[in-house]
């Protein structure tokens, strides 16, 4: 998990993880397809954007935000 908390930090500025965040993050990590509800200001959109900076490749997010706009 120091990848993640490394990131956290160099990349958005957050000393910690919010509640459930940190497990969204390890699903991510351990590359297990991960749907993660939350409630809104709960991290969603930090959570998915850790696969892309993480990982080479494509990352698919499907986010309902984009529907409501």
């Amino acid at each position: 998990m120091l990848v993640a908390e490394h990131i956290l930090k160099q990349t958005f500025g957050f000393d910690s993880f919010k509640p459930l965040q940190r497990e969204v993050v390890q699903h991510v990590l351990d590359r297990r397809d991960t749907l993660a509800v939350m409630p809104t200001g709960g991290g969603k959109s930090l959570c998915y954007q850790f696969r892309g900076l993480i990982f080479t490749g494509v990352t698919v997010v499907i986010s309902p935000l984009i529907a409501l706009m």
